[in-house]
């Protein structure tokens, strides 16, 4: 085996976690806007995944919101429209409406607990 395939590697994004303060309403959420499933692990932290990513979400009062440089997770849609209907009817708000960029259309949602996620679909 040569030395640079012995070296463990670290190249690939394998988990996500958000802050959440409340985590049976961001379990809510989820569940009920894009079928996420979660496991609970005590009052602290719940897992979720079918979520394209494996993650979670912990007790806390922050929350990610790219405007203060948190990283912007990018959900993928077949109907944005739709997933902005779901997000709204499920507690979430749009911070900034569908818009047009090369390749696609997206726009930025925030959950209940005032994570800042985005929504979008190829043209």
């Amino acid at each position: 085996m040569n030395q640079a395939n012995s070296q463990p590697q670290a190249s690939h994004i394998n988990y996500v976690e958000f802050a959440a303060n409340n985590l049976a309403l961001i379990k809510s959420f989820y569940v009920n806007t894009f079928n996420w499933q979660f496991t609970d692990y005590g009052d602290q932290y719940i897992a979720f995944e079918n979520a394209g990513l494996h993650g979670g979400f912990y007790l806390s009062k922050h929350s990610n919101n790219a405007d203060i440089g948190g990283a912007l997770v990018v959900l993928q849609s077949n109907d944005l429209e739709h997933s902005k209907a779901q997000i709204i009817a499920n507690g979430g708000s749009i911070k900034t409406d569908i818009f047009s960029f090369p390749g696609g259309k997206r726009f930025h949602f925030l959950d209940p607990c005032n994570n800042e996620l985005a929504v979008w679909c190829i043209d």
